[in-house]
């Protein structure tokens, strides 16, 4: 009697552990949906058919990140591999020697960076730290003779040579920059001469030559009263800076000019992978920064990491920005809010690099020179003359 008093007492327990698992079972998910489980870790992400199939691919990496303007011309790819820095950059130094590219600068240890030659196509791995134990690269490539398909400046005339032409004027300029623009086209230092409108739109994209040559008038502008403060131009008696712009071509004095004082990277800066200037390739946004910002401070860039602007700037991107452009940008936070970002993109958590400039862009970036209070917009300059 006592034993079936227990039993009775259990059996509804041992019933509802049964019910328990049976509706455990029912809830639990398919195998075959568990199967089909869309896989969103960065390994998901494809090789665009864009990219070069002559560039080669390290085995042992898992694709992180891809620039959003890549092409068969130019393009970036973010790469992490648990194998080590050495095994990666010997891979790559291997590959391109043993595929018969040609190898501008070979792995270098003090900046990371290994660059090299093919079929006119330019290949720079840049070698990042990582705080994961992983090794972090990017492959950054582009076309020798890239060019901008909208560009109305694809060549120029020498600039003594050239009449300023203030006629025409720049359509589609946002209108946070309309001023600035403006402003900087009564300087005469900025001119239109080769497209036949009478009007240029303003997001039409600016070509290197073209911004070099902005800047080196601009600037020299804004001290004519005070020459020891302004660019001296390059002579064509000089060994060119770079082996694309000889003392033939057209804005040399400029480009010239620009690789002696130091602003721009080339051999003369002890920057053996500067052997090209590509002056009629698109200008981005860490070219402009690079160049612009020392002009700014009137002395070289300072020390920056990738910590310095993850904690001023707070890009998302930080790892895609090259080294140069990195200590330009942590220069240019230090400027409050006469920075070239801030006045030119904006507010913004994605510096984008490689992202080419308009020409909007690039004029309302020569608004101003100076650093911390101490400068000159182009209203002063206007006012003053």
């Amino acid at each position: 009697m006592y034993r079936y008093f227990i039993l009775c007492l259990l059996l509804p327990v041992v019933t509802a552990c049964s019910n328990v698992d049976d509706l455990g079972n029912r809830l639990a998910p398919s195998p075959e949906l568990t199967e089909k489980k869309e896989d969103i870790t960065p390994s998901a992400l494809k090789i665009p058919q864009d990219f070069p199939e002559i560039i080669p691919q390290y085995a042992n990496s898992e694709l992180q990140e891809i620039s959003d303007n890549l092409t068969n011309k130019q393009g970036l790819i973010r790469w992490s591999s648990s194998d080590s820095l050495e095994q990666v950059s010997n891979f790559y130094q291997g590959k391109f020697k043993g595929d018969d590219w040609e190898i501008t600068q070979p792995f270098n240890a003090d900046d990371n960076t290994l660059i090299a030659q093919k079929e006119g196509l330019e290949v720079k791995i840049s070698f990042l730290s990582a705080n994961n134990g992983n090794t972090d690269y990017t492959i950054n490539y582009q076309s020798l003779n890239a060019s901008s398909p909208s560009s109305t400046e694809e060549t120029s005339t020498s600039s003594s040579s050239q009449t300023k032409d203030n006629s025409k004027n720049l359509n589609n300029i946002p209108q946070s920059l309309t001023t600035s623009v403006e402003e900087v086209k009564k300087l005469g230092t900025i001119n239109f001469n080769n497209s036949e409108n009478k009007t240029i739109d303003g997001n039409t994209i600016i070509n290197r030559r073209t911004y070099a040559r902005w800047l080196v008038e601009t600037y020299n502008k804004f001290h004519e009263n005070n020459p020891a403060k302004q660019l001296r131009l390059g002579v064509n008696t000089s060994q060119p800076a770079f082996s694309d712009v000889g003392s033939n071509d057209p804005d040399f004095a400029i480009i010239q000019g620009l690789a002696e004082a130091g602003i721009i990277p080339s051999r003369l800066t002890g920057n053996s992978s500067a052997s090209l200037f590509r002056p009629d390739t698109p200008l981005n946004r860490e070219d402009l920064l690079t160049w612009k910002v020392p002009l700014d401070t009137g002395k070289g860039l300072p020390k920056a990491s990738l910590d310095n602007i993850k904690e001023t700037w707070g890009f998302q991107d930080t790892t895609k920005i090259d080294t140069k452009a990195i200590q330009a940008l942590y220069a240019d936070f230090q400027n409050g809010e006469q920075s070239n970002v801030r006045r030119v993109f904006g507010y913004t958590t994605l510096f984008q690099p490689k992202k080419w400039v308009t020409l909007a862009e690039a004029a309302a970036s020569l608004w101003y020179f100076g650093y911390q209070g101490d400068g000159l917009s182009a209203q002063d300059v206007l006012s003053i003359n």
